[in-house]
C-alpha cells in the first residue's frame, strides 16, 4: 500500500504529532511525506518527498498573526501549480494533517482523503467553539477541506474525536519541580513577556523565543532560542507552562501534571476555540492583555493542577484509520 502523509509545517504541534504517527503508518505500507509551511522548529527524522510553501500563517510580536507578512509570503500562482501537479491519484491512502496543498489536490481530483488532525475536531458542533459568525471559522473549514475526520482534542466531544497524541519522548520523561516556569508565546515579543514576568518577585522563568537567535538573561528570566530538546527538559523540570492557545503544547504539559496558563492569539479562531476547551477543563485563560498581569500573578500563586487522562492509543487509531479508509 502507498500512503501519502501530508503535514502542516506552521507551528511545532503538527510535526511533533507526525513524528509519533509515522512509525505506525509504516507498518501498513510505503509512506511518502509532504510538508508545507516554514514556521516549525521541530524537524522530522524521516526523509520528506514533497516540500511546499503552502499557505502558512506568520506569527507577529503583538499577540496575533502578522497578516501583512502572511500574505506577502503567499505565492498564489505557485500554490495552484503545486495543487495541480501533486500526484495524489498515485496513492492508496492520503492522510492530511491540516495541509492545504494536498487537501485541495484531493478535492480537485475527487480523491478521498482522511483529515487526521486537531482542526478536524471543529467539524463537530459538540466541540467548544466561539458563538456567532466568525471569518476564522469559514477559513478553518475551507483551508484544508476533507470529509473523513479522525480528530484529536482535549476531550472526546464526538465519536470521531480522540484524546491528544502524546509523543513517546514526552510520555517517557522523568519530571521534577525545580521551581521555574516555562514560557512559549511565539506571537509576543521578548520585551512584552519580560515586562510581565519581571513584575513577579521570587519567580523564575525560562522563555523560549521565536524572535531571538541567542540565549541571554534579564532579571528573573532566561531567554533561549526555540529548541525541542531544551524545551522538553525545561518543561519536565518546571512548575508550569505559560503558553499560547495551541493544542499539543498545553496537552503535553497537562499530561506531565504541570500547571498551565493559556494566552490565545488575537483574531486566531482555532486558538480562541482551543482556549474555550482548556477553560472547560479548568485551565485559566488570559483573553486580553489588560488582564495579563493580574491573571499571571494569580496563576503563579495557585497550586491547582488540572487532572487529565490521555491514554496511549496512537497505534490503534492509525490501525483503525488504515483499515477503514484504504
Amino acid at each position: 500500500m502507498k500512503i501519502l502523509y501530508a503535514i502542516q509545517g506552521t507551528g511545532n504541534g503538527h510535526v511533533s504529532r507526525a513524528r509519533e504517527i509515522i512509525p505506525f503508518l509504516k507498518k501498513h505500507g510505503e509512506v511518502d511525506l509532504l510538508i508545507s509551511g516554514t514556521q516549525a522548529e521541530v524537524g522530522l527524522e524521516d526523509p520528506v518527498k514533497y516540500r511546499f510553501n503552502g499557505f502558512g500563517f506568520v506569527f507577529g510580536k503583538n499577540g496575533g498573526v502578522d497578516f501583512a507578512e502572511t500574505w506577502r509570503r503567499f505565492d498564489s500562482l505557485q500554490f495552484i501549480k503545486d495543487v495541480r501537479n501533486l500526484p495524489v491519484k498515485d496513492y492508496d491512502l492520503v492522510i492530511n494533517d491540516f495541509e492545504p496543498v494536498t487537501a485541495w489536490a484531493c478535492k480537485w481530483r475527487r480523491k478521498k482523503s482522511v483529515a487526521m488532525s486537531h482542526q478536524s475536531a471543529y467539524l463537530s458542533p459538540k466541540t467548544p467553539q466561539l458563538k456567532g459568525f466568525h471569518w476564522g471559522k469559514v477559513i478553518m473549514h475551507n483551508y484544508a477541506p476533507a470529509k473523513n475526520p479522525v480528530a484529536f482534542h482535549f476531550e472526546r466531544y464526538d465519536d470521531f474525536i480522540n484524546t491528544p497524541v502524546i509523543r513517546s519522548e514526552i510520555r517517557n520523561l522523568s519530571t521534577r519541580d525545580l521551581g521555574h516556569y516555562t514560557v512559549y508565546l511565539p506571537a509576543y515579543s521578548d520585551e512584552f513577556i519580560l515586562d510581565q514576568v519581571n513584575k513577579i518577585p521570587n519567580s523564575k522563568w525560562q522563555i523560549f523565543s521565536k524572535h531571538s537567535t541567542e540565549s541571554y538573561q534579564k532579571g528573573n528570566a532566561e531567554i533561549f532560542p526555540v529548541s525541542n530538546e531544551l524545551f522538553q527538559r525545561s518543561l519536565a523540570d518546571s512548575t508550569g507552562l505559560l503558553t499560547g492557545g495551541g493544542f499539543e503544547g498545553p496537552a503535553e504539559a497537562l499530561f506531565l501534571k504541570k500547571k498551565v496558563l493559556a494566552v490565545p492569539m488575537h483574531n486566531q479562531y482555532e486558538q480562541q476555540c482551543n482556549a474555550l476547551g482548556l477553560e472547560k477543563l479548568g485551565v485559566p485563560v488570559i483573553w486580553k492583555e489588560s488582564e495579563f498581569a493580574h491573571k499571571l500573578k494569580s496563576w503563579v500563586e495557585s497550586d491547582e493542577i488540572v487532572p487529565v487522562n490521555f491514554p496511549d492509543e496512537t497505534e490503534e487509531i492509525v490501525r483503525r484509520t488504515v483499515e477503514r479508509f484504504s
